[in-house]
């Protein structure tokens, strides 16, 4: 099976603009192509998880990845599949977020002797002159096939700044620039992304008369209304101090059965042999194909003995075993306890991030889905002495799978 059947074999492939030049660039390891992160956070998330694994998998087959990062998009933002438009960040939260991504991407990505590289747009971007880019990109987008795209259609309901409306635009130049500069030929991204991507295909054949390409790949946020990556508490982060190895095995462990096989073949690096057999299991296998699973991600992510910790503590508290050794910590100070020395279960829940907000810790303790060392909670009102979390603390419960240990410093 060359690298291009396989891709498609695992479903990664959305669409592409010029399949039969992709998969001989792919095939014989001659790609050089970009996937781009803005550092609208201090960390990735599941979101970029398939990005990375998708860059890693070219690059085990002898082609160049470019991991640009957008320091000067990310001064605006993108619109596409998104109602409202996104909060400024000052320049220095975008650096700080580069310098994170930058941290999780080597996980990835060997970025050592050129076989791949690190790239932000702001070097181009931040210092291009207006004028020059009217007169030099401007004649080559038509407002009426940009206004066409979904994308825009979504955001003119509500109003489309000109701001954001100029991201196709820089997005289409960040192409053009790496394809001058580095030889860059193909762009990967989501299925939101394809507006964005053709614009810069457009752009370079237009200009220079070279072949570009773009590919779109079925991201799990982009193309299945981001049920994937989210959880009840928020997004699903690669940095631990974000979401535990723990939480982070536990989400994909949780993943529904009709998702397991789909989640194997997106996102491990399994052979696909092995996981066609896995798609035959049925009932109570599915659990040991979710274990593989979150064992296989958690390891990619985290490394082998987190994911083995993780796996451990699961198994021990599924079993009913009282091993809490690997499970979420959350410590609380003497500024969480009141003045009797006591703490609300709803702040309990709050500060262990187990519920966003205080409305839904009470809810979730009125519908009877909270215990506290295997005790069911059902009064909003209860309170924990400190005491009762000195030492070994308690195993504070939400749900069937939602574990975390909370104890008092």
């Amino acid at each position: 099976m060359t690298v291009w059947d396989e891709l498609k074999a695992r479903g990664l492939i959305a669409q592409v603009t010029d399949e039969e030049e992709i998969k001989e660039m792919v095939n014989n390891g001659k790609a050089t192509f970009y996937i781009g992160f803005d550092p609208t956070a201090d960390s990735l998330h599941v979101g970029h998880f398939m990005a990375l694994c998708l860059m890693k998998r070219l690059q085990m087959a002898g082609n160049k990845p470019i991991a640009l990062l957008g320091g000067g998009t990310g001064m605006i933002g993108d619109p596409s599949g998104r109602s409202d438009m996104r909060q400024m960040m000052t320049v220095e939260t975008i650096q700080h977020n580069i310098d994170c991504f930058k941290k999780q991407m080597e996980r990835f990505i060997d970025f050592s002797d050129g076989k791949a590289l690190m790239v932000n747009n702001a070097d181009w971007l931040m210092n291009l002159n207006y004028v020059e880019v009217l007169r030099d990109v401007g004649p080559h987008f038509s407002v009426n096939r940009m206004l066409s795209h979904e994308c825009y259609k979504q955001r003119m309901e509500r109003g489309l700044t000109f701001l954001e409306f100029n991201y196709m635009i820089m997005q289409s130049y960040d192409f053009y620039m790496l394809y001058q500069k580095y030889g860059c030929t193909m762009q990967f991204g989501g299925d939101d992304q394809w507006a964005n991507m053709l614009g810069g295909t457009e752009l370079i054949r237009r200009k220079l008369g070279k072949d570009a390409y773009a590919m779109t790949i079925t991201l799990l946020l982009n193309s299945e209304g981001k049920k994937m990556g989210k959880t009840q508490s928020g997004a699903v982060w690669l940095d631990p101090e974000k979401t535990s190895p723990f939480d982070f095995y536990q989400y994909w462990r949780n993943v529904d059965d009709a998702d397991v096989i789909k989640c194997m073949r997106l996102l491990t690096f399994l052979p696909l042999e092995e996981i066609d057999e896995m798609a035959k299991w049925e009932g109570s296998q599915l659990n040991k194909a979710k274990e593989i699973l979150a064992y296989e991600l958690t390891n990619l992510v985290h490394g082998e003995e987190e994911a083995k910790k993780a796996q451990e503590g699961a198994r021990a508290l599924f079993a009913g075993g009282a091993d809490t050794a690997h499970m979420p910590t959350t410590e609380l100070t003497d500024e969480d306890f009141s003045e009797e020395g006591t703490i609300d279960l709803i702040s309990m829940l709050v500060k262990a991030g187990m519920v966003p907000t205080r409305s839904e810790g009470r809810r979730a303790i009125e519908q009877g889905g909270v215990s506290i060392d295997g005790e069911k909670i059902t009064d909003v009102k209860h309170v924990v002495a400190k005491d009762a979390l000195t030492g070994e603390g308690v195993v504070l419960k939400k749900g069937k799978k939602k574990f975390n240990k909370v104890l008092a410093k």
